[in-house]
């Protein structure tokens, strides 16, 4: 009498639509796809130049000729948090782009190395992590100079150590697994086994990772910008229109409101969009559909 034939376990497939099981996630989505569509189409979308000054209708309140009000030098504030946002969006991308190369660089190099080049790169990042994130920015940022393309330097400098955690956790991780030892009796060099092996399989986190970045590195940088160390006026940045509008808080409360709560909406739309991406890349939170 045969045995019954059983069924080979395949792994579950991503489900997408783990997006639509929390409402949460669903807003920070729609919230993100709304900053990157206002970024895109600003020239379209604004009422006129994010510096053009209208000095007889300055500190006019919100109404139909200007939806969100005009600031102390009568520039429009939504034509403005319109460019602001390919800004933020701009350093956003670029702070990941150059944390997320540099940290998995090293993280990879360490977990793989291992040994005394290990030591010593975990140190460097454990100098960087005995820091407060905005502390060393700000620390940076003054000794380059005030300029955002400075702010996107100093903020980068200070997040890539979480990415060479990530990525050198991951790396010790698959470094034990069968199917590497295999790549390497067959001969192949260890450029070809962290390109082809490890890199793939550690982006899941990093992933993650990034879409968390992306929120902070707008915070940091308005932060920057708010004190002088970011971009200067009158580049219409968030954290630079917070600033010069502060003073005006209990009278015209228009000109720093609107551009703080545009802050706090994108990060928060980061930040849900990070969870996301997170329980559809997580096997451990994937429920069969």
């Amino acid at each position: 009498m045969s045995e019954p034939s059983v069924a080979p376990v395949r792994p579950r497939p991503l489900r997408w639509r783990t997006f639509g099981r929390n409402p949460l996630v669903v807003l920070g989505t729609a919230i993100v796809l709304v900053f990157a569509v206002a970024a895109l189409a600003a020239p379209l979308l604004a009422i006129r130049s994010p510096l053009a000054q209208l000095l007889d209708e300055r500190l006019t309140p919100p109404g139909a000729g200007s939806p969100l009000g005009l600031d102390q030098l009568g520039r429009d504030i939504f034509s403005r948090l319109l460019f602001g946002a390919r800004i933020s969006l701009l350093v956003g991308l670029v702070v990941v782009a150059l944390a997320g190369v540099v940290g998995t660089l090293v993280g990879v190099i360490a977990g793989f190395a291992g040994g005394w080049a290990d030591h010593v790169l975990m140190r460097i990042t454990d100098v960087f992590f005995a820091f407060p994130s905005l502390i060393l920015a700000m620390a940076i940022a003054a000794a380059l100079g005030p300029s955002l393309t400075h702010a996107m330097v100093a903020i980068a400098a200070v997040t890539w150590p979480v990415y060479a955690r990530l990525s050198r956790a991951q790396t010790l991780v698959l470094n034990r697994l069968e199917f590497l030892d295999a790549a390497r009796a067959m001969g192949a060099p260890d450029l070809r086994i962290v390109l082809r092996h490890i890199l793939p399989n550690a982006l899941a986190p990093l992933v993650v990772q990034a879409s968390f970045n992306m929120g902070e590195a707008i915070l940091i940088a308005a932060g920057l910008s708010f004190i002088g160390f970011g971009a200067q006026p009158p580049t219409p940045e968030w954290g630079v229109m917070v600033s010069e509008g502060r003073d005006y808080i209990t009278t015209q409360w228009w000109v720093p409101t609107f551009p703080g709560l545009a802050i706090l909406l994108a990060v928060t739309g980061f930040n849900l969009l990070g969870d996301g991406i997170r329980d559809v890349l997580d096997p451990r939170l994937r429920r069969p559909v």
